[in-house]
Formats: structure tokens, sequence, C-alpha cells
């Protein structure tokens, strides 16, 4: 199958109209992106938007050919003039088949939400997924029986990585899936900012006009690069956690591994440890422990360890680094063992790793001894565990900055 996307944008386009944020200020020209809107072999279009038309022989192709008009938003939206000669829009029912008469089979998937996702089977046999803007499959649990696998999914990446997380969880989406990320909309900056937010869920962008052959994917230019291991950096409040959790959530049955424990009787540390928990997936697995060797040896699902500061304070209390007369006989050379027993551990994880961690030496100087050695040794922790690491992001004031990878 050839697939042209006409549109890659939200129902009201990029930069909205009338929108005085940043991101759609800096959205104009090459950025800017219509609706979204697919050709499927000249033949089938799912979404017809304003302009749809003028997009299609801007990249090059024709409506002439379309023999099914189907839409897939909650609602049908504002009247859209029809160009002459294409046949008028319609609906698939949730779980109904249609056969169009080229050859194309037509699945309307159930949502969670409002509207109607699209699986298309080509003459070919290759499969495609395109999903509306919010829409994420309803239905779908591990264990519910082999899925079938989609060579390309089409769908809002960035408002519902959930639905990424789902279709990966019941082999809908593997590693040789094309998912490329539509309706986007001005929640994230575009450029860099979008790629590398896109690539940690192994998806990409396109420009609209784009044509993708369905089945193609691979080329070394076209695979987003998921690294197995990133450690995120940032001070109090920088929104690193928020950072390591975004990296995740299009990932099934991740493990979240917490190593500041419960702290009884300290409602602040209540109020934040639950915050997290709201913050994250349901469907993501909490594992209270700051003994990380072991788990990052085992095989499984994406870990995020939040955070590598409270370990090593850990760490530091089990071998009574805070007493200088412990510090100078043997506590020292304990830590100093501790910690590359962890550094190893990272570089030989065979999962897929998100570390967290504090960057507490831009800050004040700590008044006392025992501040300043926590000081040095995280520094030395985050030095060590960055060099293992094929991504390193430093977040300030909410944006993260790619240091390595």
């Amino acid at each position: 199958m050839d697939v042209t996307l006409l549109g890659t944008g939200a129902p009201a386009g990029l930069p909205r109209p009338d929108c005085p944020c940043a991101v759609c200020a800096a959205s104009p020209g090459e950025r800017a992106r219509a609706a979204a809107s697919v050709l499927v072999d000249g033949v089938l279009l799912l979404d017809l938007t304003p302009g749809a038309a003028f997009a299609a022989a801007r990249a090059g192709r024709s409506l002439g050919g379309v023999r099914q008009v189907l839409l897939s938003h909650p609602h049908d939206g504002p009247a859209v003039e029809v160009p002459a000669g294409l046949p008028q829009p319609g609906r698939v029912p949730d779980g109904r088949e249609l056969a169009v008469l080229t050859g194309h089979r037509v699945r309307a998937v159930a949502l969670d939400a409002g509207g109607t996702g699209y699986a298309v089977t080509g003459p070919d046999g290759q499969r495609l997924l395109y999903l509306p803007p919010g829409g994420s499959p309803a239905g779908l649990e591990e264990g519910s029986g082999a899925a079938e696998r989609y060579d390309l999914v089409l769908l809002d990446v960035v408002g519902r990585p959930d639905a990424l997380a789902k279709l990966r969880a019941v082999g809908a989406v593997g590693p040789a899936t094309d998912v490329v990320a539509v309706h986007l909309d001005h929640d994230v900056p575009p450029g860099a900012e979008l790629r590398r937010r896109l690539a940690a869920a192994g998806a990409r962008e396109v420009a609209d006009g784009t044509s993708l052959a369905v089945g193609a994917y691979g080329s070394a230019t076209s695979v987003p690069d998921v690294p197995r291991r990133t450690l995120v950096l940032g001070g109090a409040r920088s929104g690193k956690s928020v950072e390591a959790e975004r990296r995740l959530e299009s990932f099934p049955g991740v493990v979240y591994v917490a190593t500041g424990g419960s702290r009884g009787g300290d409602t602040e540390w209540t109020a934040r440890v639950a915050a997290h928990r709201e913050r994250r997936p349901g469907s993501w697995r909490t594992r209270e422990t700051c003994d990380l060797v072991p788990l990052l040896a085992e095989d499984g699902p994406p870990v995020l360890v939040d955070c590598l500061s409270l370990w090593l304070t850990d760490a530091m209390d089990a071998v009574g680094a805070w007493d200088d007369a412990l510090w100078a006989d043997g506590s020292e050379r304990e830590l100093r063992e501790r910690v590359a027993a962890l550094v190893a551990a990272v570089r030989s994880a065979r999962r897929t790793v998100v570390l967290v961690s504090n960057e507490v030496g831009s800050g004040i100087v700590p008044a006392t001894a025992s501040g300043r050695r926590y000081r040095d040794e995280l520094g030395r922790l985050n030095a060590a565990v960055a060099a293992e690491c094929e991504q390193v992001v430093l977040v300030v004031a909410g944006q993260a900055l790619v240091l390595r990878g």
C-alpha cells in the first residue's frame, strides 16, 4: 500500500487560527500542519478536511480515483464542501468490516473515547491502523489472544501515548512497525524537541504531503533511536521525573522503582509519593527497593529508577559514610564497591532503563562536611552512570537539554 498524509495536524491545524502561544507562533511556513487526512492507494480517503484536494495536488496526488471516504472523528465536524466527483463521507459501525471494490478491506475499531478507528488491509495483505485524535483502542488486554501486527500505525502519540502502549502489549505493534504521529497540536514545540520526544516513544513525525510505502519501514534513516539506557538529571522541581516518565508512557508493563521508601509519619513525603503515583499509568508496577543490581540484571519490561540520589543516601547510610572515622577506616572503599557494582549493572542491562538523579553540583556549597561529601559522591555517581548511558538529559525549568545521544 501507498499512503499519503495530506495533513498531520490537530483538527484545528497548526498553527491554530488566532492562537498567540509560542508553539503556534513558531509553526508557520514549512512547520505548518493541516488537519490529519490520509489517502490510501489513491482510492480510500480517511477523513475529509478543508483543502484536501489542494493538499493532494501539492503532494502530486489526485482525489479523482477515490472510491470511499470515511470519517474518524467523534463527530462529523463542521460542514466540509465535498469536491466534485468524490463520494459522500461515511462511517463504518464499530466492529463491522467494509470491502472496497479495489480489494481493500476496512474494519472499524472500537475506541475508549468518541470516534472510530480504522484498520485497513490492502490487496497485498499489508495492514495499517489509523486512530482519530484522542482515541485509543478499546478491549485490548494482555492475554486476550494474539493480535494481528500492523505494518503502519498513525495515531495521536503525544496526546494518547497509552494507546501505543496498549498496542505494544498485545503485539499489534512490534519493532518493525512504522509508528507515525498525527493530530499534532501545540502541546510540544516543533522541530528537535518534537522529534526527541517521539523518538523516545519509538515513533516519528513526517511533514504534510509525505508518501509512505507501507512495509518498507526499516531504513537506517527512518528508524527512531530508542536508547536502552537513559540518565535524566535535574534540580529540585525541575521536571526531571515527568521527563523520565514521559519517555516510557508509550510502553506497557513498566516497572517503577521507588528508592525513597514510604517514610512513615512524614506527611509531606507521603503527598509527594501520592502525586507521583497518580501521574503514572495504571498499567505500571511499583517496587520500593534500593537493591538495584539484581533488578537490572533481570530480563523484562522497561525499568524507571527514581532516583539515584536517594539510592546513594541509602548506600551511604549502610556503610556509615557520614562518620569521618568510619569513612577513613573503610566505608569509603565499601561505598566505591557499591557504586561500581551499580555502574556495572547499568552497563550490562538488557532491558530498557531510565534513571533519574539530582544535579546538585551547581548549587550552594553545603555548610557541613557530610553535606559536601554527599554532593561530591553524587557527582561521581552521576558521571559514572552517564558514561554507561546512550542518552543523558539535563532538565532545566521543565526543558530537556540533551547532553549525550
